[in-house]
């Protein structure tokens, strides 16, 4: 009799956006509209927002699915936005001159954008024979770190200076 052992298998791929130059406020009003919904929902969505945010989560979103199709081979129709988050960035700061030789500094807020995107096709977990899992396992355990050091010794086993 053979056991069956569940095995989870990977559904969920991401593309993140770094250094985006934008406030964390204007994205997330964009994220927040996409969230949960199908790619091709999201698609839709995005090319009709009038906001600025939306041409770089558009790319992140493209990437996200891309990166599915290569990954784990699945079709754009299965794809949902099951993640979706976007956290601040560093502030880039600049000097504006003004009157009387002073300055006043300008800061450029940055923001990260997370998409992830989940194939609702795959099932999460993979039936795998228990036996199989236990000789893969042990195969894993029985790796030895370190090798058996080999002394050679150069004048008697046939090296350079033995040919006369």
């Amino acid at each position: 009799m053979l056991k069956k052992k569940l095995k989870k298998i990977k559904t969920e791929v991401y593309a993140l956006g770094q250094h985006i130059s934008m406030s964390a406020h204007k994205a997330r009003r964009v994220v927040d509209q996409i969230r949960g919904r199908s790619y091709e929902e999201t698609l839709m969505i995005l090319e009709l927002m009038p906001y600025r945010a939306c041409y770089p989560i558009l790319k992140l979103v493209y990437s996200a699915a891309a990166n599915a199709n290569y990954n784990m081979d699945s079709n754009e129709s299965n794809l949902v936005i099951s993640k979706a988050q976007v956290s601040e960035g560093t502030a880039t700061k600049k000097l504006k001159p003004r009157a009387r030789g002073r300055s006043f500094t300008i800061k450029r807020p940055t923001c990260h954008i997370t998409i992830v995107v989940k194939d609702i096709s795959l099932d999460e977990y993979l039936e795998v024979d228990f036996l199989d899992s236990l000789r893969c396992s042990k195969k894993l355990k029985s790796k030895n770190k370190y090798t058996p050091m080999a002394y050679h010794d150069m004048y008697t086993n046939g090296g350079v200076w033995d040919k006369k």
